[in-house]
């Protein structure tokens, strides 16, 4: 038999370090409470009854309103909450860590194959992770980042070597993807831009050469994008998901409320990293623009348009922009590769590099969610739930149990609606497109104590208050100024008053 005689160099150790660290990063990330609590919450209704809702039971502000996502978002809500019911935060955290670096890791060997080069690989990897992890919390959306890093796997390697094995990832990708998040049009739009480009050439090459169009290449994507969208018609909604996708999109409070909706702008980090992304993106293309490809331009453009658009749309350009970089840039250094005189790479110590390994694997396990409360962590990163979650006031609130509707702050609404429904009702929460304008207007016109405020609150039939101290500091110091609210409970996350005698 012969022997495998793997030297390890230090360009191993850059794919190593960049999926190291996006595991290291995700093991001590803790649970937000916008979106993940309501969505197990979801979850847990369904495997208790076998049915999937399919109106609101949660607020008393629009309760028995019709609500479509569930049916969307059923097969990761179910997921997500037999994972917290088997090991509970630290299993979850363990397998979003999981989930994000083997998505990452797949993206690495696509930048790999493209790129012929550890370190180009790892640059890739780099640019999507610097444009994606704002978006790693734990939600139904994570699993869409590895379903996209799959499809862009089966593309890049059908077109290096077509086997029809291939075809089969697209609508299995396709199937999990209708059925856990509605952003299963991207999967669909990178389909389409593969056959766009295998139509685009054999176009080329017909009007260039007169030659007979090879079937194969434009058949097979056309087969993938059929099945594929075959697929996500098998979905509780069936054709529906189709009108589901259009009015989220269309949706004014989505537009206007969510932050990730609005378009990217220099005034924060990630807005001031993805025009980074998309200046480097287009130098890097535009210098070597004589083997530009169909897919290339259309990627580039496509899903830089979806980002200048809304935010939400830069993790997907920094995903499927990730093998085009590291190609580019491979080109770019082999290119002055060739002009130097000295030799530009360096093995390196095998012993070193090998301590190095080590050392980023015990880094690896020590910051495990499990080990995670021995860490000298920053307040923000330290809990496996995140410290902004009012654990501590949701668990008094329902101790004391004060009588009557609560008024809650938007950001509090998805982990009452898992731990105190349904003893309490929520008033509004992170299913942001569920209320109506007027709910809007009204909770905003609430949380600013702006005139009416109170008169507001008695048509709902509020009798306490369970307050942002951070978000809602209007409110609170106007409660504070009456003699009509009584402060229960106090903490650095959440205020709680009720109604006076």
């Amino acid at each position: 038999m012969k022997r495998i005689n793997f030297n390890l160099r230090i360009e191993h150790l850059w794919g190593l370090i960049v999926l190291a660290g996006i595991f290291i990063f995700m093991n001590t990330h803790p649970i937000r409470p916008h979106d993940f609590w309501w969505h197990i919450a979801v979850g847990r209704e369904i495997l208790s009854t076998g049915h999937i809702p399919l109106t609101d039971i949660y607020s008393y502000t629009e309760a028995g309103q019709a609500y479509s996502s569930y049916q969307i978002y059923w097969l990761m809500e179910t997921i997500l909450y037999a994972i917290y019911k088997l090991g509970g935060p630290a299993l979850v955290v363990f397998i979003q860590s999981l989930m994000i670096t083997s998505a990452y890791a797949v993206l690495f060997m696509i930048c790999k194959g493209v790129s012929n080069s550890w370190r180009m690989a790892a640059m890739g990897t780099l640019f999507a992770a610097a444009l994606g992890l704002n978006d790693w919390n734990v939600r139904p959306q994570s699993i869409t980042f590895l379903l996209a890093s799959l499809i862009l796997l089966a593309i890049y390697a059908y077109r290096k070597k077509p086997g029809w094995g291939w075809l089969a990832v697209f609508p299995a990708c396709m199937l999990v993807w209708a059925n856990s998040h509605g952003t299963f049009v991207i999967g669909l739009a990178l389909i389409a831009i593969w056959w766009g480009q295998e139509l685009w050439t054999a176009l080329i090459q017909w009007i260039q050469h007169r030659s007979s169009i090879q079937l194969k290449a434009v058949l097979a994507p056309g087969i993938a994008f059929v099945t594929s969208c075959l697929a996500c018609l098998v979905n509780p909604r069936g054709m529906g998901i189709i009108s589901y996708v259009r009015s989220l999109t269309s949706n004014s409070a989505v537009q206007n409320l969510v932050t990730e909706w609005a378009p990217p702008t220099f005034t924060n980090l990630m807005g001031a990293i993805f025009f980074a992304g998309l200046i480097i993106g287009g130098i890097l293309l535009v210098i070597d623009f004589k083997k530009l490809s169909f897919y290339q331009v259309v990627i580039y453009l496509g899903f830089g348009i979806l980002s200048l658009r809304t935010s939400r749309g830069i993790v997907w350009f920094g995903i499927v922009m990730a093998p085009i970089v590291a190609e580019q840039l491979a080109g770019l250094v082999e290119h002055y590769k060739k002009a130097a005189v000295q030799p530009m790479v360096q093995g390196g110590s095998r012993i070193i590099n090998m301590v190095f390994v080590a050392l980023i694997l015990l880094m690896s396990v020590i910051t495990l969610p499990w080990f995670k409360s021995a860490l000298p962590l920053p307040s923000d990163k330290a809990g496996l739930i995140s410290s902004e979650t009012p654990v501590e006031a949701t668990a008094f609130l329902l101790e004391q149990n004060p009588p009557g509707r609560i008024f809650n702050a938007m950001s509090f609404g998805s982990y009452l609606i898992w731990a105190a429904y349904p003893e309490y009702q929520v008033f509004a929460d992170s299913r942001i497109e569920l209320f109506s304008e007027k709910v809007w207007l009204d909770y905003f016109t609430i949380s600013n104590a702006e005139p009416g405020w109170e008169e507001n609150l008695t048509s709902y039939g509020v009798n306490s208050l369970m307050l942002s101290v951070s978000d809602q500091e209007p409110l609170i110091e106007a409660v504070e100024a009456t003699d009509d609210w009584q402060l229960l409970y106090r903490d650095q996350v959440a205020a709680i008053y009720v109604r006076g005698n």
